[in-house]
């Protein structure tokens, strides 16, 4: 028996990307907190909180495979997380107004017992048409910059103010789906729906 996969996140993007991809797993959400450390990177800020919420979550599930993953947005070398009210989410789309910025998403894939498998940070360019004040406004007022690191959402409303984007498109939504994948399959922990279907005739 393959141990089961436990997501320890409680975002539904990512969640949505693994089922899409015939991932069977689990949703346990990690309960760490996503503070920037004074003098971290934004690669060592991901890849840390990443490790954290694994780990978080292997230390309540014995015997489970945990994934986890942590997303943030860089510009001018200063990283953005999600907004805490809206007026930090008008100034994050104001500095990424008519720019190109960097998306890092960490992932962590831990063993069922607990080890290291593996780790990543994937990283992609996305750059960003220039926003008029009414049009930062107007997103706001949609609720659904608040969750999201740089404060907005490339698979909803925030994708009308992208005009390139270069590397994985998800992970700038939150999974960078083709590393993560690879990393399931080295761990044997993606299923050959082809042979199951024809042991089950």
């Amino acid at each position: 028996m393959i141990a089961p996969l436990v997501l320890a996140s409680a975002s539904p993007r990512r969640s949505a990307l693994l089922r899409q991809a015939g991932v069977d797993f689990t949703i346990v959400p990690s309960c760490v907190p996503e503070e920037l450390r004074l003098g971290e990177s934004a690669e060592e800020y991901a890849l840390r909180v990443a490790w954290e919420k694994a780990k978080n979550v292997a230390n309540r599930e014995a015997g489970v495979w945990v994934l986890a993953a942590d997303t943030v947005v860089e510009i001018d070398g200063q990283v953005l997380g999600k907004p805490r009210d809206p007026e930090e989410a008008r100034h994050m789309l104001r500095r990424l107004s008519g720019r190109t910025h960097l998306v890092k998403t960490a992932f962590v894939l831990l063993s069922s017992d607990g080890r290291p498998f593996t780790s990543q940070v994937v990283t992609s360019a996305v750059t960003f048409k220039p926003l008029s004040e009414a049009e930062i406004g107007a997103y706001l007022a949609t609720g659904e910059p608040f969750d999201k690191a740089g404060a907005y959402a490339i698979q909803g409303q925030g994708a009308a103010f992208i005009v390139r984007t270069e590397g994985s498109y998800t992970n700038v939504v939150g999974l960078p789906l083709d590393e993560v994948l690879q990393a399931l399959h080295a761990a044997a922990l993606l299923h050959n729906r082809e042979s199951d279907d024809r042991r089950s005739r």
